[in-house]
C-alpha cells in the first residue's frame, strides 16, 4: 500500500484499504428546499441555478390546496415543462400523520419528534431504498421555509449516518 493512501486514510479518518479499493466515494451533492415564502419564480430559479435534476417530494400531504403551485400534480408538470426537472414522490420519507400532528399541536417537543422520526426511518429502512441516481443533484422538497424545523433535514441527516452515501448537503433558502 502506498504512503499516500496511508496519509489520506489518517487525514480523513478512514481505512486506507478502502481508499485503495475505491470505496471512498466522491461527495454527492443533494439539496433541500421548502416552497413556502417563495413565489413560483423564486422557487424555479433556485432549482435551475443549482442545476437540480430531480425533486424528491418528502411531504406528508402533497395534494393540499394550500400548496399552490407546489401541489403534487401541478408541480410535476411545472418542473418538467419550466425547468426540465424530474419529480418523484417519496411518501416513505415523511413522518406519519399522527407524529406530525403531535408535533404541530405542541404535544411533543422538537427533540422527541426528531427521535421518533429517526426511529421511524430506521423501522422503514429508508437507507435500503435510496435512489442513488436520483439523489445526485436531487432536492428534497417540503413546505417549511427553513430546514432547521423540518423533517427534510432529518431525512438527509439519517441517510448520511445510515448509508454508504457521502452527501454534500446544501439547504436552499
Amino acid at each position: 500500500m502506498s504512503v499516500t493512501l496511508c496519509i489520506l486514510g489518517t487525514l480523513y479518518g478512514c481505512d486506507a484499504n478502502l481508499l485503495k479499493e475505491g470505496m471512498m466515494s466522491e461527495a454527492m451533492t443533494v439539496f433541500s428546499l421548502g416552497f413556502t415564502k417563495k413565489n413560483a419564480e423564486q422557487f424555479f430559479q433556485l432549482l435551475r441555478a443549482n442545476q437540480v435534476k430531480t425533486v424528491l417530494d418528502v411531504r406528508l400531504n402533497n395534494v393540499s390546496q394550500l400548496a399552490g403551485f407546489a401541489k403534487r400534480d401541478d408541480l410535476a408538470f411545472f418542473l418538467r415543462e419550466v425547468a426540465n426537472i424530474d419529480y418523484v414522490a417519496m411518501p416513505n420519507w415523511a413522518p406519519t400523520e399522527s407524529l406530525m400532528k403531535q408535533y404541530k399541536n405542541g404535544d411533543i417537543a422538537a427533540e422527541r419528534f426528531e427521535d421518533e422520526f429517526m426511529d421511524l426511518m430506521a423501522q422503514r429502512n429508508i437507507e435500503r431504498d435510496v435512489p442513488h441516481a436520483l439523489l445526485e443533484h436531487g432536492c428534497l422538497l417540503c413546505s417549511e421555509h427553513e430546514p432547521y424545523q423540518c423533517h427534510r433535514r432529518l431525512v438527509l441527516q439519517y441517510l448520511q449516518q445510515h448509508s454508504d452515501l457521502n452527501l454534500d448537503i446544501r439547504h436552499l433558502l
